[in-house]
């Protein structure tokens, strides 16, 4: 089962609604949802909430350290109650998939993300889980550390929150640890948009008569 959710993101008002901060919005609304209260944790090093289940205390993480450092928080309190990195979910932005894509995986490599960077490092295993939610990509490498800095468009933002809404929808599965039914839930759907159709060729005209 999952006993520590972590939503990857940056402290402070100016980084709340950016793009970067998807990990944060997904433990919002999933305390809700647990009706978990989440306050500053100086031990831990960020935003901390503990739901008491049937099936064993379960902890939920924002990390205050900036993204570069997340690991710091997420292993601090993983070693703490003993929390092995696969009972740990990390929720985080993934340009690679587009806005309202959701995908969940288990181990793998950072590419390149900073928050997943340090969390793998701090863990000293990336065996950990994986909520990866869109954000999609500016197309250009050199423009992506300003891209998840910035706030969507609305369209994106709603795009985004369904995705997150989708997510929640296998909390009952991770909290019982039945990883495949809500690999499923998750990927459950159409996960890729559907490609443009082709324009239209333009009728050709006739040949020109010979004379």
């Amino acid at each position: 089962m999952i006993r520590l959710f972590v939503g990857l993101g940056n402290p402070g008002t100016e980084y709340e609604d950016t793009r970067h901060n998807a990990g944060f919005w997904y433990i919002d609304h999933l305390a809700r949802r647990l009706n978990v209260n989440l306050a500053m944790d100086r031990a831990y090093h960020g935003f901390v909430g503990r739901a008491n289940l049937p099936g064993g205390p379960v902890w939920l993480l924002q990390p205050q350290t900036y993204m570069n450092l997340s690991g710091k928080s997420v292993a601090s309190l993983a070693r703490f109650f003993k929390i092995a990195p696969e009972n740990i979910l990390v929720a985080h932005d993934e340009l690679d998939m587009l806005p309202g894509q959701v995908k969940l995986k288990q181990g793998g490599g950072h590419a390149g993300h900073n928050g997943l960077r340090d969390t793998h490092a701090q863990l000293g295993s990336p065996n950990y889980w994986r909520l990866r939610l869109g954000i999609g990509h500016p197309g250009v490498k050199s423009e992506v550390a300003a891209y998840v800095l910035r706030k969507p468009p609305l369209s994106e933002r709603e795009l985004i929150e369904q995705s997150i809404d989708k997510a929640l929808s296998a909390t009952k599965a991770l909290l019982s640890g039945d990883m495949a039914k809500a690999t499923a839930a998750i990927h459950a759907g159409a996960q890729r948009p559907k490609p443009p159709r082709p324009a239209a060729t333009p009728p050709q005209e006739p040949p020109a008569p010979k004379v």
